[in-house]
């Protein structure tokens, strides 16, 4: 355990401490809602018109796809609740192959952690990033890069969930799972069904489009996880007078090193799941993580970084807010925000 690591957990250990509530509070909400955000225009020529019919026996209509398109936007739906006790908004940024979906609902049908943070009285915003779900997509000549897609046995050994390369199976009896993990392991096949593809080459509109979110509805806290570890603290830099504090869930991106200085006035907590030294990847993922938290440290700011299994909360998967326990991990997010006066 480095010295980074021992000055930091003793500070955050006893966050793990503090009991779920027993009963769940009542999800009441006084106002719910949707909008776009960010994006651009581009524009198509020299394309051939073509004539489709879109329903099997309708007229064929004239089609020319040259012209104007909306592209790069993203998809944002918030709900505010009766009794509202967080001081600002709470963001929900997804990782990578993913949308919003990831804090809406587990695999096994428990509620996510969008309604786990309204409970509690936070005005909620999850968003689908650009090129996932309901933001929408570009054309091909507009993205001319190819999507990726992942196979169904992806996750399963790359989020450890199962044990590496070659632990999944197509049948369930044969899948082997990490022992004691928490990942609803039953429901496994719920999972794959909400991956959406994924470019490498839309990184700067997506930045653009959450620094247009939160230019729109912040303050806020920024709650995200993996692929947008780069999201979180870039947009955090570009706008360090609109976020009051950063939850980074297993990043596996992060801000850039030289402008670490602008992250000191905002508190930073890290958390990361089960397993790690059993990976091939997670292990480098996490040490980096650490020495960017190190870099803000020594710029003067403050980050807290939570090894789970080392605060007693032990099983968690790389999609730990989908996790049996996801609830004590959400309220060791809820405990950290009280202590740093952001909920009332």
């Amino acid at each position: 355990m480095n010295r980074f690591y021992c000055a930091v957990f003793a500070g955050v250990l006893a966050l793990a401490a503090v009991p779920a509530m027993a009963e769940e509070p009542p999800l009441e909400i006084v106002g719910m809602g949707s909008f776009h955000v960010g994006g651009r225009l581009a524009e198509i020529t020299g394309q051939p018109v073509r004539e489709i019919t879109f329903t099997p026996g309708g007229t064929p209509a004239k089609v020319d796809p040259n012209g104007r398109y909306a592209v790069e936007q993203m998809y944002v739906q918030w709900f505010r609740p009766r009794a509202q006790r967080g001081r600002v908004p709470l963001l929900l940024w997804h990782g990578g192959g993913l949308s919003g979906v990831t804090y809406e609902t587990t695999p096994d049908g428990r509620e996510g952690w969008l309604n786990w943070f309204l409970r509690r009285g936070w005005t909620v915003y999850n968003s689908d990033a650009v090129e996932r779900g309901r933001s929408g997509w570009a054309p091909p000549e507009v993205w001319s890069a190819p999507a990726i897609h992942v196979p169904i046995g992806n996750p399963f050994e790359r989020f450890r969930i199962g044990q590496g390369e070659g632990s999944y199976s197509d049948d369930p009896a044969k899948r082997r799972v990490l022992p004691g993990s928490q990942f609803p392991v039953e429901a496994y096949d719920q999972f794959p069904r909400q991956l959406s593809p994924r470019w490498t080459t839309t990184d700067e509109p997506t930045i653009a489009a959450y620094v247009a979110l939160v230019d729109k509805v912040c303050p806020c806290v920024i709650v995200f996880h993996s692929q947008a570890g780069q999201f979180g603290f870039k947009v955090a830099q570009a706008r360090p007078d609109k976020v009051l504090a950063l939850v980074a869930v297993e990043p596996a991106g992060f801000g850039d090193p030289a402008k670490v200085d602008v992250l000191k006035s905002i508190p930073s907590l890290m958390i990361y799941g089960d397993f790690i030294e059993q990976d091939s990847r997670w292990p480098t993922i996490r040490r980096n993580g650490v020495a960017f938290a190190e870099r803000i440290r020594a710029a003067g700011g403050s980050v807290d970084v939570v090894d789970l299994p080392a605060a007693g909360i032990r099983g968690n998967s790389h999609m730990l807010m989908m996790d049996r326990n996801s609830g004590d991990v959400a309220q060791l997010i809820q405990t950290w925000l009280q202590r740093k006066g952001l909920w009332q």
